[in-house]
Order: structure tokens, then C-alpha cells, then sequence
């Protein structure tokens, strides 16, 4: 009998389908990530209290990828008053993800944050954020590109340092790798037990993990769920995602 894939929950977005239809959404390469490279079961989730509890999830999957997003998380979150660089909102999935992360953290489950992810898990652990990091002195414009095919928009933009000897760089196997950038926020003050574990070349924090947590915690700030399965940076990280989510399935079965 074949083994059992284990569950990630995917962490859906709030999304207008032709401008007036409410729907759940997630793209379908954090779909194809999961299933073919973590080779797991890929489920998404309604980030909405309403529908879910923490509790329910935390049973039901054995870990999550906390996926990229265009609202970003709200500045009340972590102290600060919400201005119109701030973005727009999801209210409800941030009553849902920042608890999930904690949670997990707690119990060991294993979760990959991606960008709005990567901001989540900051925000989670008690850090802030930048609402715009190409208004910062010194630093370039992370954004997608908007102009372009989709492989131009996630094309690979520049350089990730990673602390020697570092969970990323024994992971990866080099302390440099090119990644894509796709983001506005980024992290101003690491939560407590957050360690910045690669920069870009403008210091904007690029990688993190949880210090001294029990279980899988490595969240990036780019997409690496773009050409996962083929990108030789992706490819491991995902790869390492599905083993700890295997290893946490058997344990906890």
C-alpha cells in the first residue's frame, strides 16, 4: 500500500472574480510546489474565521505554506497606525494566519512562509514592517515588474547572502543564490526569535527562520514556488518543506 502524503494547508486570498464574484483563491504554481516537489496533499484554506478556527487546522493538516498576497498585513498588527502606503488589507486572514504561526511554532508543525508569509511570520513573532521599502534611502524597488509575461515578472532579480553556515546555506549549499522579487513591504524590527538569515544586496531581509523551534520554520521573502520543480534554489527548499512534513505526519499520526 502506497504511503500517505501528508496535508499542507495552502493559505488562500480573498479575491473578486470578474470584478463582483467573492472567492477563496490560490495560484496554481503553490499548488504544483506542494504536490510535486514537498509531494504532499495540497488544500486550500479559506483564511476567514468565520469558516475556519486554528484549532480546526492545526488537527486537520500537518503543515501549511502561508502564501504570497497583495493585501498586506495591517500595521494594528504590530503597532503602527494604517496609512494609505500601507496598501489594502485582509482583516480575516490576518485573524487567522498570525495565531496559526504561533501555534505552530509551539507545537513544532511545520510551515514555509513566502512573501506576505515571510511578513506574517515576522508580524506573528512580534516584528514590524516597512509599508514600502523602494521609499527607503539606499534601497532598490522590489516590486513585480508590471509589465511583461509572467516569465518576466518572476525572472531572477538579484542576490540572496546567506549566513555562512546557516540553516539556508547548508540547505542550499552556497551562501550566494539569485531568487525573483516580487514585494512592496518588508521587515523594519525581527521579532522575538527571528533571525534574518539572508539579505538582498540593499540589506532588505530576504530569509528567516524561528531560533530554537521545534519544527520546520524557514520562510522567504521571494516566490520560490515559481519553476519549483526546476529551479535548483526552490527545488531544496521544497523538497525540505515535504520532509518535515512527513516527518511531523509519522510522529503525530
Amino acid at each position: 500500500m502506497p504511503r500517505k502524503r501528508p496535508v499542507v494547508g495552502i493559505i488562500g486570498n480573498t479575491a473578486l472574480l470578474n470584478e463582483t464574484y467573492q472567492v477563496h483563491a490560490g495560484g496554481t504554481m503553490n499548488t504544483e510546489a506542494v504536490a510535486e516537489v514537498a509531494e504532499a496533499i495540497p488544500m486550500l484554506i479559506p483564511a476567514d474565521p468565520r469558516f475556519v478556527s486554528v484549532e480546526e487546522l492545526l488537527e486537520t493538516c500537518d503543515g501549511f505554506l502561508l502564501t504570497g498576497g497583495r493585501p498586506n498585513v495591517h500595521p494594528e498588527e504590530y503597532g503602527e497606525a494604517e496609512t494609505p502606503a500601507h496598501g489594502t488589507f485582509d482583516r480575516c486572514r490576518d485573524a487567522i494566519t498570525l495565531p496559526l504561526v504561533r501555534a505552530c511554532v509551539e507545537r513544532g508543525q511545520p510551515f514555509f512562509g513566502v512573501c506576505r508569509g515571510f511578513q506574517e511570520v515576522n508580524v506573528a513573532m512580534g516584528g514590524s514592517l516597512y509599508p514600502e521599502i523602494r521609499d527607503l534611502p539606499g534601497r532598490m524597488n522590489h516590486r513585480m515588474p508590471p509589465d511583461g509575461t509572467l516569465e518576466e515578472k518572476f525572472a531572477l532579480r538579484h542576490i540572496v547572502t546567506l549566513t555562512e553556515g546557516g540553516p539556508f546555506h547548508k540547505l542550499l549549499g552556497a551562501t550566494e543564490v539569485m531568487t525573483n522579487t516580487l514585494h512592496g513591504q518588508g521587515i523594519k524590527t525581527p521579532g522575538a526569535r527571528i533571525v534574518i538569515d539572508g539579505y538582498a544586496p540593499d540589506g532588505t531581509p530576504e530569509a528567516i527562520y524561528v531560533k530554537d523551534a521545534p519544527g520546520f520554520t524557514l520562510s522567504v521573502q521571494w516566490h520560490p514556488e515559481y519553476n519549483a520543480a526546476g529551479d535548483p534554489v526552490s527545488r531544496p527548499l521544497f523538497a525540505a518543506f515535504g520532509e518535515a512534513l512527513r516527518e511531523w505526519a509519522s510522529v503525530n499520526a
